[in-house]
């Protein structure tokens, strides 16, 4: 794999203890699932309590390393016109909201991007009716922060899943030598398998655990894994993070990414292991493009690519496999047993937690024919043939 680009530190101020969050709520199932199944989110952030989180007009938050940060509001008592902006600490990415809007997330912000954000509560600039409240207590309290881990939070939290892996005598889902590439990588070599990486969604989900989802179709309908996220409650706690991905080749920076928050599920299925939902300001996406379904069954041996977020990173794309004798991703067996019986296909192209919820794409046509759920080696996705039935009238 190449070397892993990453969010270029910010400066910033201001702490809090950190108390570690990792979430469990495997799905349920109609069938003995496989013993590599992946049943949770990668978990991949941290949530911090806050003590004494009062902001007076301006605090800074900051958790060196870490590749986002997310508030929260125990308390939001504003003037009418009052606003509070979160910002990243090079004033690039701002995020303003009123009162009702925060309550209707329920109280959570969305992330800045880097180690640092900066909560400040700005005051409406008139107050033609001289009614300004002058009542104590006015004022807004942050109470908790996710974020991300930091790079040596990152390594332990591999160490001690790899160890788990050995210990269960699972093999791990990166299959052989590790040959995921930064999308970027395939701009010029490859320019539809990188047109088709843009429509990858890296999604945060309640502030520290991570999948990936995709946006299928010309309106707007994104799909991921059940295992990720099922109601819409969830979805409205959920990042949609697009343009995600390194700058160059190799490593370094990464593009901004464009948020949006997820909104309503449409449909979900355990055993199928999908949900497909929308998202809010689904202008501000549209332009990274859409995937299509390919509704048919798959044919061992058939070339396969998966662009995905494994462990939150930026957008990789698999491409190839040095155990085929083409040395591409193929479909190693067309009716594998995921949840139920023959609802999946197996492959052995890399991926890593992180990666549910990726589109398997077929060479073939350049259209979605698995919904990436499992590791293990093979790793396998559910086939989009199953889904489809489901779904179709939906899109």
């Amino acid at each position: 794999m190449t070397g892993v680009c990453a969010v270029v530190a910010l400066a910033g101020a201001g702490v809090a203890a950190a108390t570690s969050f990792v979430p469990a709520r495997p799905p349920a199932t109609a069938f003995a699932a496989p013993a590599h199944e992946e049943p949770a989110p990668e978990p991949s952030g941290v949530l911090e309590a806050i003590t004494g989180g009062a902001v007076e007009r301006a605090s800074t938050f900051r958790y060196p390393g870490a590749d986002y940060v997310k508030v929260h509001f125990s308390r939001l008592q504003l003037d009418p016109g009052d606003t509070v902006k979160v910002a990243d600490a090079t004033g690039a990415e701002i995020h303003r909201y009123s009162g009702d809007q925060l309550r209707d997330a329920d109280n959570w912000t969305m992330s800045v991007s880097g180690e640092s954000a900066t909560v400040t509560v700005e005051r409406a600039e008139t107050d033609p009716l001289g009614i300004r409240s002058k009542l104590a207590g006015l004022g807004v309290t942050v109470d908790r922060v996710a974020r991300g881990q930091t790079p040596t939070e990152r390594a332990d939290a591999e160490a001690k899943r790899k160890a788990a892996a050995a210990a269960a005598r699972h093999e791990e889902s990166i299959c052989g030598r590790d040959e995921k590439q930064d999308a970027v990588c395939y701009k010029s070599s490859d320019p539809v398998a990188y047109a088709n990486a843009r429509p990858v969604a890296r999604i945060l989900i309640n502030g520290v655990e991570l999948c990936t989802a995709w946006r299928l179709g010309v309106n707007n309908r994104m799909m991921t894994n059940a295992h990720c996220f099922t109601s819409t409650r969830e979805a409205r706690n959920t990042e949609v993070w697009f343009n995600y991905e390194c700058a160059q080749c190799g490593g370094g920076a990464t593009l901004r990414p464009v948020k949006v928050m997820a909104d309503q599920v449409l449909s979900t299925d355990d055993v199928l292991d999908y949900t497909l939902f929308t998202v809010r300001n689904f202008d501000a996406i549209s332009r990274f493009g859409y995937l299509q379904l390919d509704d048919r069954t798959p044919v061992r041996g058939e070339e396969l690519y998966i662009p995905q977020h494994p462990r939150g990173m930026p957008t990789v794309i698999t491409t190839h496999d040095t155990s085929e004798r083409s040395g591409n991703c193929a479909v190693a067996n067309p009716a594998y047993d995921g949840y139920d019986v023959d609802t999946d296909m197996s492959y052995y192209c890399d991926t890593d937690g992180g990666s549910s919820g990726s589109p398997v794409i077929s060479r073939r046509t350049n259209k979605v024919i698995a919904l990436h759920h499992f590791g293990g080696c093979p790793n396998s996705g559910v086939r989009m043939d199953r889904i489809a039935a489901d779904i179709r009238n939906l899109l």
